[in-house]
């Protein structure tokens, strides 16, 4: 399968999880976008829907569906999103896209994550894709500075600016042997909003298209 091809196998594959009645939480990224452009099909079983960033938003509403916000819906019953790197231990790297924050807060509230990727995100260590954190613009430097002390190389993401008013730092060359804590150090330094490791609340299920066939891991 063409790298197309499989993101989009990947996506469909996760309508299966959409149970009538589901309260459903939307990421955000290229693999999402198949998996929303797909919901058409399931519309019927869904009750309410959250999105993790505008641009997913602005996509559910083109096909029709009315977006709840997290505050009104409580908890919810699904979590669909992709990631920038998954591990065996269904820890993830996100936020190529710039919407962690909004991704980690719905993934916190939503009783199942599935994860929807390609091959080509599994790996067997952390932290070849630079590690995105959403920082405070008053903190930038500060909270640079502390992240070189774990031996990477922080860069300011020019031009960008999150749906939070935020700045991102992609950090570089990090080898990230155990993330949960890593997770725990990064969100401990004052200014970060939060960092791009989904360790302590990681993905149910990851389901990976290759070349062949998608792939499901449970947990």
């Amino acid at each position: 399968m063409h790298q197309t091809e499989k993101k989009r196998a990947a996506a469909e594959a996760a309508l299966e999880y959409i149970e009538p009645g589901c309260l459903l939480g939307v990421g955000t990224g290229s693999t999402v976008n198949y998996f929303i452009d797909a919901l058409p099909q399931v519309r019927d079983k869904i009750d309410a829907l959250v999105a993790s960033s505008e641009a997913t938003r602005e996509r559910l509403e083109g096909l029709g569906f009315d977006v709840t916000e997290l505050s009104e819906t409580g908890d919810l019953d699904l979590y669909v999103d992709g990631a920038d790197e998954a591990n065996k231990h269904f820890h993830l790297i996100k936020g190529g896209g710039g919407a962690l924050t909004r991704e980690k807060i719905v993934a916190g509230a939503s009783r199942k994550f599935v994860c929807i990727i390609d091959d080509s995100k599994m790996v067997g260590t952390l932290g070849a894709f630079p590690l995105p954190i959403e920082v405070i613009p008053m903190g930038r430097s500060f909270v640079s500075r502390k992240v070189i002390k774990y031996r990477g190389q922080p860069v300011m993401r020019e031009g960008f600016v999150t749906d939070n008013g935020n700045e991102i730092i992609d950090v570089y060359n990090l080898k990230i042997t155990n993330p949960v804590e890593m997770e725990e150090r990064i969100n401990q330094i004052p200014g970060v909003v939060t960092v791009g490791l989904f360790a302590h609340r990681g993905a149910d299920v990851l389901i990976i298209a290759d070349d062949k066939e998608v792939k499901t891991i449970k947990k």
